[in-house]
Order: C-alpha cells, then structure tokens, then sequence
C-alpha cells in the first residue's frame, strides 16, 4: 500500500529526465490517494504484501517501475481495471525498512507512460506501457502567456500557504518548459485525485496549462477568502484570545504551585449537585444549558456571578425532597388542643383535612383563610397546624407589600435580582411540602409596580400551582403539595377572584371565660419564664385575671391581656430584685397596685340617665364595639345636623330614622308640628373615629324617638340593626363581636333583628345565658323594649331558636 504522505519537503533535480531510457515493460505499483508527476521527487510508505513483494523483486535490480493511481482508494486489492490507464514511470532513489515491515520508498518520476496491456497480475502486476511525450506547439505565443500567468499565480499561491518554502518562487521561475512547470507546480496542489489525474492525462501542455490556472486561481480565491475571515474573526477575538491565554498561563502557574484549578472543581461540584437536585425535566434542562454557559464565561466576567447564582438557586431548590405527613388524627387533636383553647370549628376543619389526606394521598391542598380580629391567634394557629402535621413551617407577612415581583421574583435582566418570595420560602423550608401561611393578605397594596393580589391568583389556585412560574427562575415549580393558609382582619379589601380561591374560617373574639381559661394555660406561665419568675410559685387568681380584662382592656383579641400580664410580672420582677418578697399569689386587689388605675369602667347607666341618648352595637375590625349616640333639640326650621365623622351610609340611616319618628309621632306621643319650629341635632361622640354601616339604624330611630317623646332608653340595654322606611329591621353582621362587647360593657339586654337569630349559634352557651335577647321585626317592637314605660316586646328566652326567614348581610360599619 502507498500512502500519501504528511508534512514531506518535495523538490526537483536539474536534470534531462527525457534521455533516460525506460522499459516497455512494468512492474505496476497501486498507489491510494496521491499521484506522482514526473520530474518530481517523492516519498511514500509500501505495506501491502504484493507491493512489498514488487518492491524486493525490482526495487534491487533495474529500480524503475510504474506508479499507477487507484480508481478507489479504499479498495485494498484492485484489479487491472481499478487501475487508471496514465501513469508515471520513476526510478527508485531510496528505501527505508521500518520494524513493522513496511518500506519507505523515495522515488524520482522521469516519464508519463500509458499502461495499454496488463500481462500479469499476481503476485503484482506487470504490464506493458508506452512513453508519453508533451505536445506542444513551436513558438506558442499563447503557451508562453500562459507560462508567465501561471509562475505568477503560483508565487501568490506559495505566499498565502505558510507550508510552503519561499524558495519555490524561484524555482518556478527558472523553469523553462511549459509542460515540466506545469508538473512541478501541479505536484505541490493539495486536489482531489480525479483532478490530479486528468493533468497526468492531459498530454496537450496548453489544455495543462489552461486547466491548471483554473484549478490553481481557485485554490488561491479559497485561500484568500480564509485569510480574509481569519482576519475578521482574529480582530473580533483578539481580547478574548488574549484573555484565553493569560488565563491557560495563570492556570498552569497555580498547577506548579499546587493550588490546583479551583474554576475546574466549582464546575464539576455544580454538576454534581444538579445530578442530585433530581429536578423536573424542563429545570435539568435549564440547568445543564446554564451550565455550559458558564464553562465558556470567564471568572471576571460580571455575567458569570449572574449564571452561578442562577445554577445555585436552581440546585438549592426542594424540587424532589418532601417531609411525610403525620396523618395521626387522634395526636393532631392532642396538638391543636395543647396550643390553642376553644376554636372547635377551625380544629374540626383541620381534622377533616388529615383524614381526607389520609384516605387519598394525592388530593389538592385546601387554601384556608382566617380572618378575626387582631390577637385572636391566626398565626400561631398555623404553626401549630404544621406541627400536628410535621411540616415544615412558612410564614410570609403580605402587610404593605406592593410590589408583584415580591411574589414572582424579578426578571435575571436586573442587577441584584432575586426569586420572589414564594420560592424563597420553600428554599428556606427545604421541602417541597410545606405549610405556607399568607399573613396579613388583606394589606397588600397596589401602585405603577403591579398588583401582588393579582400574583396571588396562580399561587392560591390548586387548579393551577401545579406549574407555578417565578420570573427569576423560568421554569416551572410544584406548588400543589404546598398546604397553603393566609390570615386577615377583614375580607372586603381582599379582591373577589382572590377571595374567591379560599376557604373562610372566622376567628371571632373571645369571651371573658376563653380569655381567663387562655391566661391560665398559656400567657401566664409564658410570661412567667420570660421575666425570670419561671422557678417561682406564683399564682394569679381568677379575680385578678378579671380584673385585667373588664379595667384595663377592651378587645376582641389577647395581645393587650398579654401585655398586662407581663407588666404585672415585671413589677414583681424588679421588686424581687430589690430585696422583696416574692407575692404567692396576685388577686384583683393587687391589680390597682401593679397597673394603676383601671382605664375602662362602665358608663351605660350614666350616659343613658337623659333623653335622646341610645346604646347601638357596632363592628371594627378589633372586635365589636359599643357606641353611644346623643340627640339633642333646639329651636330652628326643620334643620337636621349629623356630626361625629360619619360615613354616606349612616348619614342616610339617620335622614330615614328620622322619617320614620315623624311618621310615628301621633303614636309616639310627639306633637305633628314639632319639627316646623326646632332644629334637630345627632351626634356620635369619638368624632376623630370614621363610622359608617346601616346597622346603626334602629339606635338612631331609638334616640330620636326618646329626645322628642321625652322618655329615656333604658340603661342596660344595648341594639342593632338597619331600618326601612316602612319600620321594618332588617338583618346585620357581626352579630358575635357585637354580643361580646355589649357584654364586656355590662349589658344585660340586646335587642336584635329577629332574621339574625340564627347567628346565636356562634355564641358560647354560657353568654346566651347571662343575656336576655330580644329578637324583633319592626322599630314600633324596638321603641316599646327600649324605651322607659313603653309596651313590653316580644322577649326570646336566652338561647331559643326560630326560623329564619333570610342569611344575615354583612355590616359595614367601620369604628377604626
């Protein structure tokens, strides 16, 4: 076998090659993938068996053979026909034997031959074979052209190949024959075979010459346009070769000095951790893609922190890790109970939830919403809920959040961007199952930044957070095994659409009996052990705790009993340190001594002594409230004045309080033509607090109707409710808060719209039993329960039930 070779140096022999005799007989060598020109010196490597055997029969004796190309250089053993018919006939100079038995072979052509008979064929071939002599015309203007052009162009040629010697110029220029330049430069043409070949056949030297400037302007036009894009690419990639090869150099500097390549191992522990993050297919994919990204981005590059933290923030991900439910439904109910007392209806949903989950492992986390005044313990109920659960716990506080990319993360396109909160939350958690609570949904806020209700939307659906997308991550997360919970005041700043994916719990305020069983159970020994009584005996009585609650707060929820314990714990502290003694127990005549005076007391029966003054009942979003409402009379035209900030809504509940005592007043007692000549004042005192709502309506009726009949409201009794024109009550909210206040005031009689008996239920037994409820359907049933020496209305005995004739609407009466 004959190979080309790579990287030999050719030249020529000034020698007349035309007078050397050549045979008329062959030894035929096949050769692969080159061809040999005469006059050229060449070497190749022999190493199939017939050519070694041709090589030591011949080669020692007369050394001049023939060289013929292959039709397919793959072929291993071809046959005469495989053969190309023109040739080269050349004299071996040298040989070379390597260990493996191959010979090199430096062989000199001297003539084109054509192989016209082939008489042997094994073990090699010989055949016979004429001599080919140039034709060429006698003082051929156009051969000598053509023989300039072409020492010309093979001068540019060897100046754009770097392989090449410069020394070739000037032998192309001292040689004379048109036909031996034409081999000489031909041999030096990195072409295809079949090309090469046709020259070799090409006895008429013009057509040589003619087909060889063709093919060689070709080469150089190749050439140039390489050249040229080098250049382009060479300019564009200087800095960053550059750059390559500070950092090869750096690198192999930090090799000898042993500090090993750090960039190497980061690449490699990050590729690690993406194999262990087991994500999802489209986030592997992001990943790896990121990754080769930052192969090719260099350490200094201000793109490369970008990447790596992405690729970090991917890998940090819980996208396979899940904690397992704890689906124990009788130590769920032990938890709940040890951390919160009373709030059955929120235990009862909590215990249906574990049970369904644990009948059906796949179902679809519910998203519940608790909304009650503050301090009632929405949140801490929901960490309690995790801990019965043994999930992991989250909270996100919403309050004054405006920004939707606080929920969905910023865009990678901006400096210092992060996931938003929701996929930080579950990085923190690490698990993808965690107990998720909103707090404070119903405070967020919207400006120019986006609307982060509006974010909520896909994050609360269970429909649709199977494929949450947070803008800094692009791919999609899991958020369906999330147990999502979101806390508020109150529901009417929450949109409707977000509204509308959750499940509303109501955590109403809690009675004196909760608030006393709460302080005994778990404020007072917490408060204990954080002033540093913990180890002492100390024991508050029922009377103390009374005490705190009735004179010095008035709310729906716990924080300020709380606060008042502690005050209460830090006296003793200080006094203690002091060189005191340590009290055994607190009573309620203790409490004056600690905290002060009392700050709340009753003054319904002062307030309600005169005419004109009414008890009504309103809602906040602390809890309820009692609130006093004051008439008063003068002389004017028919002038009406409603001081005291009030709402549209309630100044229009007074307007048809108003019509109907004038409507009434021949029954009432009250002269037809008392508003021709007075002026009628309402007044709601706390004047700096908006109020607003139509529950206030039968409390206004109630103090006109007292001011102007002359006979005052009973003092121990307290009413709500929204009037009409015609008289009637109709249906309010908050009927629970509301009952709770009037309690906490004192109260012992409420009058009530008779459609909102059945909120009664929500009522601890033991507060229907200390109130006398009266349910009513018109405001002549109002005036004659509320009024002094009136008729006596309809009483429902404390905790009786009736048929309900609609569902209470909610107020909108609006204290702070």
């Amino acid at each position: 076998m004959a190979d080309k070779p790579k990287g030999e140096k050719r030249f020529d022999i000034e020698e007349d090659l035309s007078k050397v005799e050549v045979p008329d007989v062959f030894a035929v060598l096949p050769l692969r993938g080159i061809v040999i020109f005469p006059n050229q010196i060449h070497p190749f490597l022999v190493s199939r068996p017939s050519s070694l055997k041709l090589i030591e029969d011949v080669g020692q004796a007369q050394k001049i053979i023939a060289l013929a190309a292959q039709r397919n250089p793959e072929e291993e053993t071809p046959g005469a026909d495989g053969l190309y018919r023109y040739g080269t006939a050349v004299r071996i100079l040298k040989m070379l034997r390597y260990p493996d038995h191959s010979v090199r072979v430096l062989v000199q052509g001297i003539a084109r031959i054509e192989l016209t008979d082939f008489i042997q064929t094994e073990p090699y071939f010989v055949a016979r074979a004429t001599r080919v002599v140039d034709r060429v015309a006698a003082d051929d203007k156009e051969i000598e052209a053509l023989h300039a052009h072409l020492v010309s162009q093979f001068s540019k040629f060897v100046s754009l190949v770097p392989y090449l010697p410069d020394e070739l110029q000037v032998m192309a220029m001292q040689v004379r024959e048109a036909g031996r330049l034409a081999d000489m430069v031909a041999s030096y043409l990195k072409i295809a075979v079949e090309e090469s070949q046709d020259l070799l056949g090409t006895v008429d030297v013009r057509s040589r010459l003619e087909k060889l400037i063709a093919i060689l302007g070709r080469e150089i036009e190749l050439l140039e346009l390489g050249h040229k894009i080098q250049s382009q690419v060479q300019t564009e990639l200087n800095k960053n070769q550059r750059e390559y090869y500070l950092r090869q150099q750096l690198k192999a500097i930090q090799k000898e000095l042993g500090e090993g390549d750090s960039r190497t191992s980061e690449i490699d522990e990050l590729e690690k951790k993406i194999e262990d993050a087991k994500m999802p297919p489209e986030a592997r994919k992001a990943a790896d893609k990121e990754l080769e990204r930052l192969r090719m981005i260099p350490p200094e590059s201000a793109e490369h922190t970008v990447v790596r933290t992405y690729i970090d923030w991917l890998v940090s991900l819980p996208w396979s890790v899940s904690t397992e439910d704890n689906l124990d439904i009788a130590n769920a109910r032990k938890v709940l109970d040890e951390d919160h007392y009373d709030l059955e209806k929120i235990k009862e949903r909590i215990l249906e939830f574990l049970a369904v989950r644990k009948l059906k492992k796949d179902t679809k986390g519910p998203i519940l919403c608790f909304v009650g005044p503050p301090g009632t313990g929405k949140t801490s109920l929901g960490r309690s809920i995790a801990r019965a659960l043994g999930r992991k716990f989250v909270r996100l506080s919403l309050g004054g959040i405006r920004d939707e990319a606080e929920i969905r993360g910023h865009r990678r396109t901006y400096i210092g961007s992060l996931p938003g909160r929701i996929i930080q939350g579950l990085r923190n958690a690490g698990s993808n199952n965690p107990l998720f609570i909103l707090d404070e949904v119903d405070k967020l806020g919207a400006d120019f930044r986006g609307d982060p209700a509006s974010a909520l939307l896909e994050v609360l659906d269970p429909e649709q957070n199977n494929s949450f997308s947070d803008h800094y991550l692009d791919v999609p997360f899991d958020l369906s095994k999330v147990l999502f919970l979101t806390t508020a005041n109150i529901l009417d700043p929450i949109p409707p659409a977000l509204r509308d994916r959750m499940e509303v719990l109501e955590l109403p305020g809690y009675t004196e009996e909760e608030k006393l069983q709460i302080a005994e159970r778990h404020l007072i020994p917490k408060q204990l052990e954080e002033n540093g009584l913990g180890d002492s005996q100390i024991k508050f009585t029922d009377g103390a705790v009374a005490e705190i609650i009735r004179s010095y707060t008035r709310e729906a929820g716990l924080r300020n009993l709380e606060r008042e314990i502690a005050r209460v714990c830090r006296k003793i502290a200080r006094a203690t340190s002091e060189g005191g003694a340590m009290p055994a127990q607190i009573t309620a005549e203790d409490i004056s001594r600690y905290l002060g005076m009392p700050r709340f007391f009753s003054e319904v029966a002062e307030r309600t002594s005169e005419t004109g003054v009414a008890t009504g009942l309103a809602w906040t979003p602390n809890g309820g409230e009692i609130m006093f409402i004051e008439s008063t009379r003068m002389a004017g035209q028919k002038g009406l004045t409603l001081t005291g900030s009030l709402g549209d809504v309630m100044k229009e509940s007074a307007q048809a309080a108003m019509s109907y005592v004038r409507s009434r007043a021949e029954r009432l007692g009250i002269p037809p033509d008392f508003f021709e000549k007075s002026d009628i004042h309402v007044h709601v005192p706390a004047g700096a607090i908006p109020k607003d709502g139509p529950s206030a309506g039968v409390t206004l009726a109630a103090s006109l109707a007292s001011l102007l009949s002359g006979r005052p409201i009973r003092s121990d009794v307290a009413m709500t409710g929204e009037i009409t024109l015609r008289g009637k009550v109709m249906p309010v909210g908050g009927i629970k808060e509301k009952v709770l206040a009037a309690r906490r005031a004192g109260i012992k009689t409420i009058i009530l719209p008779r459609r909102n008996e059945r909120d009664l239920e929500d009522i601890p037994a033991e507060v229907r039993g200390e109130l006398k409820m009266i349910f009513v359907d018109t405001v002549d049933e109002v005036l004659a329960a509320a009024l002094v020496n009136g008729e006596t209305a309809r009483a429902t005995p404390p905790g009786a039930g009736a048929a309900v004739e609609a569902a209470a609407a909610p107020s909108r009466t609006v204290l702070h």
